[in-house]
């Protein structure tokens, strides 16, 4: 009786809080503030003044955007504010401006910076990047391009179920962020586009990218100097240049990559798989204890690169040996076929050898017969079924 009585006092004890909790949370609907969704109204004004409503309150606060077409001008979101427990709910879609002037010299289309504990779920943003994309293919007088989705300098940021389409240049970026989780988004952008990452990652931890579908004419995620306990899983990527380290060390001194793991994912007509590349000129940084598992290629030009001799302008490195220092790298269970008949490809530096390369379980085929492999100045170990046949 005394267990039956007890068990109903906590039960009533958990419904105040709950009831309690969601009474406090403060809500803060867009078109309250002058939003229009007709996809021609600039919207900016109203979204900030909901932003500084919801970063203003004690209470837990969402941010609604209803269905609709929202036209946005560069905004920024930006903390410390006075709680933290934001969300962004968008039912409707973001569209930047069709004349890429407008945002194309903000750095950014839409930012969060110093915040804690946001969360934005759901919606498209637009970002209206192929005029943009035909100045710089062009080779006329362009603006330097603007990312859709930045977060910099925050911590305890969730984004859920987006659909980037069409950025100008990379769709999203974290820089200098801690425990950030990215999932169930959808980025999507031209084969040919110039530069439009998926995700880029840079001096930040504890950042995980899972369960999305990336497809641009970039990177589908990258990685960035000073990244650490990076987590990639489910993630299916093409078209695009792949999951790339790098390019790292384009700087004498830059902080290093370390604790990667990329699991459970599918490449698809990329022009790389899983690579790693350098600048070709002397640099302090490094990349150790990064994990490549369980990938499945398709068609993939390169599955498996390290390029430390990177340099595109042939100019600021010519004849350079590159400093960054790849260490304990292991690549197991890769599967899958090879546009090219060379689908490994370790070209490492004479000045900085790799070292710790793990090759298991791979196998890669290039017209139904095993494919080749490549290694300069790399050394390791290869186990289980390997085919191509190890170069190490």
């Amino acid at each position: 009786m005394a267990n039956a009585i007890n068990t109903c006092f906590l039960l009533s004890l958990l419904v105040i809080f709950l009831t309690s909790s969601l009474a406090s949370a403060a809500q803060y609907n867009v078109l309250s503030y002058g939003a229009k969704p007709d996809g021609r109204t600039d919207s900016t004004k109203a979204f900030l003044a909901a932003w500084t409503r919801a970063c203003g309150s004690t209470s837990r606060s969402t941010i609604y955007v209803p269905p609709g077409r929202y036209s946005l001008r560069n905004v920024q979101f930006i903390g410390p504010c006075k709680n933290n427990a934001i969300v962004v709910r968008i039912d409707g879609s973001l569209l930047a401006p069709t004349n890429y002037w407008v945002i194309g010299n903000a750095a950014s289309w839409i930012s969060f910076q110093h915040v804690d504990g946001v969360s934005v779920s759901g919606g498209i943003l637009d970002g209206h990047g192929s005029g943009f994309w035909g100045c710089k293919q062009s080779g006329k007088n362009c603006p330097s391009g603007a990312t859709t989705l930045s977060l910099s300098n925050s911590k305890n940021i969730v984004i859920s179920g987006l659909h980037s389409l069409n950025s100008q240049m990379f769709h999203i970026v974290v820089n200098g962020c801690r425990n950030v989780r990215i999932q169930g988004v959808k980025i999507t952008a031209s084969g040919t586009s110039p530069n439009t990452d998926g995700i880029h990652v840079q001096l930040s931890s504890g950042v995980r990218i899972l369960n999305s579908k990336i497809g641009t004419g970039d990177d589908c995620v990258s990685v960035g100097p000073g990244t650490t306990n990076l987590w990639i899983e489910n993630v299916v990527c093409g078209p695009g240049h792949g999951i790339s380290i790098g390019s790292l060390g384009r700087d004498l001194k830059e902080p290093g990559v370390q604790n990667v793991t990329v699991k459970t994912v599918t490449f698809i007509g990329t022009q790389n798989g899983l690579r790693i590349k350098t600048w070709g000129r002397p640099s302090n940084g490094f990349v150790k204890n990064v994990l490549f598992q369980h990938a499945i290629m398709t068609n993939v030009q390169n599955p498996i690169v390290i390029d430390q001799n990177y340099c595109p302008d042939n100019k600021n490195c010519p004849g350079q040996a590159s400093g960054v220092k790849i260490s304990g790298v292991t690549y197991q269970d890769i599967h899958g076929t090879s546009a090219t008949k060379v689908a490994v490809k370790f070209d490492c530096s004479k000045r900085s050898p790799c070292t710790g390369i793990r090759m298991e379980n791979v196998r890669l085929t290039y017209n139904n017969q095993p494919a080749g492999a490549s290694c300069n100045n790399a050394d390791g170990t290869a186990s289980g079924f390997i085919q191509p046949s190890s170069c190490l």
